[in-house]
């Protein structure tokens, strides 16, 4: 026995093979642990690159873009350039106006649509068809002959010749038809040419070309692209040099990639892209925005209206792909940095009085939204105040804005002073500040009893504060919004009021008080 234990306890003692059975296993697990790891980055890896790739293709994307036939030379060569440039495609889809308006009501499909006229486009409106519409240039409609103009036609009884063969564009498919019929129905000519007609196109593109190979011997076609055919002579006349229409693109609502869609209609209507292509094919062009790949503007905004509109300007920025960059304060702070030269593409201010001021650089705006003066203070209301008239009971600690630095602070001032009550109230008054913000955080943490704000200001504190309402004509603030006259991006910043003009804005405006003044 005594043999046996001692041999055992040598065999276990000595470990020579469990200790190489150990060293296999430790290699075994190491190598096992490496190829794991070399297999799971080659995964990861290759998840990213396909994430990269998917990400890379919805960012080049082709774009369908449905287009008016008579300004295809243009459109094609400015899609070439933006695909060269970009990468990113553009499938040109041609035909007349009133077509492809037809299709897209059926399809709500596509990306883009240019219309040969502002008529279609209001359509597209009424429909519900567009989002965004971005100008680019003009077109009158003229009667076109073969050159020389064999025929010597120089007015409009002319095409009413039994010698004269006319085509003309079909008022149901062409915005060229639809313009001509408009302009001569009420010129009270319509009627008559009609029966004349030898001829009606689905396309003006085939009216020049009927003129040209000498199947008809005039028609009715834009100036542009008269131009753009050196076999024939155009011919103005009265009746059809008062129907100057403008070339519209317009973002669809169905837009599969609206944001990459926005970009390329802004490049279009840019007037150092675009546009000097328009010209060169003889198109009256609008004096478009500069091109940008993120183009910046500067918003001056009173502090009233910050909550009403920093969700709204956040989607504006990344459905146009640009940067807003928005500076709140007091409007009589603003007011001043503007007199002593700062120059912002647009203003919203906390009221009229306070665009007024600067009407030279802002002399169109537009009245938004309204809100009510009010008296705040805490829930409780310790102080039992009841109306204006008991901030001016003595010991009171009175909250009022600086009637330099704010709107508020001005309109509060005007507003006392019509109330008699000015003097005593301020008596009780301490350090003014420049926006209302400020005086309901006073009144959240107990520096004063009451504070004379907008409405619209308690409206993320409702719980905590109780609000006075103030029965005078002079208690209330209209809130203005101005593109600049000397804004960088002028449609841009007009697209951006559109936003702050929209319905989904009005009920952001509406859930904190304001009340709704835009039409």
């Amino acid at each position: 026995m005594m043999n046996v234990y001692r041999r055992s306890r040598r065999s276990w003692s000595s470990g020579k093979p469990v200790m190489k059975s150990m060293k296999y296993g430790f290699a075994l697990t190491f190598i096992l642990v490496i190829v794991l790891t070399f297999f799971l980055f080659q995964s990861t890896d290759q998840m990213k690159r396909n994430q990269n790739q998917g990400d890379r293709s919805r960012q080049n994307a082709a774009l369908v873009f449905y287009c008016a036939a008579g300004i295809k030379p243009p459109v094609e060569r400015i899609a070439k350039a933006y695909e060269e440039e970009y990468g990113i495609p553009v499938q040109l889809q041609y035909g007349g106006s009133g077509t492809l308006l037809s299709n897209l009501a059926v399809s709500r499909r596509g990306d883009l649509y240019l219309a040969g006229d502002q008529s279609y486009i209001q359509i597209a409106l009424e429909k519900n068809l567009l989002a965004e519409s971005i100008p680019l240039a003009y077109m009158t409609p003229v009667i076109a002959v073969q050159k020389g103009n064999p025929k010597n036609m120089q007015s409009l009884r002319d095409l009413l010749r039994e010698d004269v063969k006319v085509a003309m564009g079909s008022p149901d498919a062409a915005s060229i038809g639809r313009t001509v019929q408009q302009l001569l129905t009420k010129s009270g000519d319509w009627d008559t040419l009609k029966e004349q007609i030898t001829v009606f196109k689905p396309t003006v593109n085939e009216v020049a070309n009927d003129i040209k190979i000498g199947a008809v011997d005039a028609g009715i076609v834009w100036d542009a692209l008269a131009k753009q055919y050196p076999e024939l002579d155009m011919i103005h006349i009265p009746q059809l040099d008062v129907g100057k229409e403008q070339i519209t693109i317009g973002v669809l609502k169905s837009a599969a990639h609206p944001a990459a869609s926005l970009r390329f209609a802004r490049y279009l209507a840019a007037r150092d892209k675009g546009l000097p292509e328009f010209e060169k094919f003889g198109y009256e062009i609008v004096d478009g925005d500069a091109w940008a790949e993120t183009p910046n503007v500067l918003l001056f905004s009173g502090g009233v209206n910050r909550v009403a509109i920093q969700d709204s300007i956040e989607e504006f920025q990344k459905r146009e792909g640009c940067i807003v960059n928005t500076v709140y304060n007091g409007c009589g702070i603003l007011v001043g940095q503007m007199k002593t030269g700062q120059q912002p593409d647009a203003y919203f201010a906390c009221d009229v009085s306070f665009m007024t001021q600067v009407a030279d650089l802002f002399p169109d705006a537009t009245d938004i939204s309204q809100t009510d003066m009010v008296v705040a203070v805490a829930r409780e209301n310790p102080q039992t105040i009841r109306s204006i008239e008991d901030l001016a009971r003595p010991g009171l600690k009175i909250g009022l804005a600086n009637e330099q630095q704010s709107a508020l602070g001005a309109l509060t001032a005007r507003l006392l002073k019509e109330m008699n009550l000015y003097d005593a109230i301020t008596k009780n008054d301490g350090p003014r500040t420049p926006t209302a913000d400020l005086l309901v955080n006073q009144l959240l943490v107990g520096s004063l009893d009451a504070a004379i704000v907008y409405e619209v200001n308690t409206s993320q504190a409702r719980d905590k504060l109780q609000v006075i309402r103030i029965d005078h004509p002079a208690a209330h603030a209209i809130q203005p919004f101005a593109v600049g006259k000397h804004a960088k991006y002028p449609y841009l910043t007009q697209r951006l009021m559109q936003t702050i003009r929209s319905a989904p804005s009005r009920q952001r405006f509406e859930s904190i008080g304001f009340r709704w003044l835009d039409q």
